[in-house]
């Protein structure tokens, strides 16, 4: 299972080791390749590192790579893109995975490869004559129309996949209109969340987390924002509203986990509307995320673009209603039952949404629902077993 990104850190480092993680439980034997500052041998499942040089640690002296990884935006580890590559770093970087897939077909022998995103993971894996299915990630779609030059790497995976699994019907419909696919050879499989982490927590009260961040106590309405601080995921357009259901509930709390390129940029336009609510809490691992989302009232989605949305998901397994923009994959889950819909970039549209969900104390009342909700079509465990059902094809 190779993977562009680390296990944590973005979506589908995480979607990886959980599908990882749920194989595993599941009795199959997993191998992971990703890539790193430092090699990883944490998980229940062997992990490969491909070694890449991290700017802010000096004198590392095991890197396979002399920059940093590439992403298709950005990675709470690297802010270096796809598009900044030299000619000579894509080649080294094409290499590198080519390298490490033939050397863990060898080693592992596997029955079939899962490569995430369309891009050069499954160039690699349609040399080894392994079959293979694609998980489109839909950050992989931005890189496909913004970096011509790896276009024929990337339709040379596609269309030696078996299957290119779509996490959302956005995805599905831009797979097949992207890389020239029938409807059939591109299966829905939404993403999971995991059950260990996000649930409901009877310890996480408002009051307990609020002191594990250092906060002072309030009986104030508390909403939750998780997510990397790039443009995609339209943070400014958070604090804008922000600006406006500050002055319609006192004593509002915005709490944001997450960080990113946009860190400074964010402070200064917080700091520059005045707003006396937003708290800052930088990157949190799962389990306090969870926290979080227990002890809010309200979770927020503001992106301007979402292939699916897994952290919508992540709040409703919470019991926490979502207030999400009506784009990518969170039409497909999020609707009037678990919160709203709201258009993106339209700071009125979502402050008035928020105003509404706290005002009618929806926690109370859509909360239990969007758990149950959640639990029922959304764990790792079903969406696997769709997967399982794909190798078991390809294999065959």
């Amino acid at each position: 299972m190779p993977n562009h990104f680390p296990l944590q850190g973005s979506g589908s480092g995480i979607y990886a080791m959980n599908v990882a993680l749920e194989l595993v439980n599941a009795g199959h034997e997993v191998m992971v390749i990703v890539p790193e500052h430092q090699p990883v041998n944490d998980y229940p499942f062997e992990t490969r590192t491909i070694l890449f040089t991290d700017p802010d640690t000096t004198g590392q002296q095991n890197a396979q790579l002399d920059f940093n990884f590439p992403c298709f935006t950005t990675h709470p580890k690297s802010n270096t893109t796809f598009a900044e590559l030299s000619d000579e770093q894509m080649e080294a970087y094409v290499q590198a995975w080519r390298t490490a897939i033939t050397a863990a077909v060898s080693d592992f022998q596997p029955d079939v490869i899962h490569a995430h995103h369309v891009w050069v993971t499954p160039y690699a894996a349609s040399e080894t004559g392994v079959p293979y299915v694609i998980t489109c990630h839909g950050t992989d779609l931005i890189g496909f129309a913004e970096c011509p030059k790896y276009r024929d790497l990337a339709l040379t995976g596609a269309t030696g996949a078996h299957k290119i699994i779509a996490i959302s019907r956005q995805v599905k419909t831009d797979v097949a209109k992207t890389y020239g696919l029938p409807d059939e050879n591109i299966p829905l499989i939404w993403n999971g969340f995991g059950v260990d982490h996000f649930k409901l927590i009877p310890d996480a009260d408002k009051p307990t987390v609020l002191a594990e961040h250092n906060l002072p106590n309030s009986d104030a309405p508390m909403i939750s924002f998780v997510g990397k601080f790039t443009e995609l995921k339209c943070i400014d357009v958070l604090l804008r509203a922000a600006a406006i259901y500050e002055k319609r509930i006192p004593g509002v709390m915005t709490l944001l986990a997450g960080d990113g390129q946009l860190w400074d940029e964010m402070h200064a336009l917080r700091d520059e509307l005045g707003l006396r609510g937003v708290h800052f809490l930088g990157h949190q691992t799962q389990d306090v995320v969870a926290r979080i989302h227990n002890a809010a009232d309200v979770a927020v989605v503001p992106s301007r673009f979402e292939a699916f949305g897994l952290v919508a998901v992540e709040a409703l397994a919470c019991g926490t209603p979502v207030v999400a923009t009506n784009v990518g994959g969170l039409p497909d889950f999020i609707n009037d039952e678990v919160g709203a819909l709201v258009p993106a970039k339209d700071p009125d549209a979502l402050a008035a949404a928020l105003i509404s969900e706290l005002e009618q104390n929806t926690k109370q009342t859509k909360g239990p629902y969007a758990n149950q909700y959640a639990y029922k079509s959304f764990t790792w465990k079903s969406q696997v077993a769709m997967m399982i059902d794909l190798y078991e094809a390809a294999a065959r």
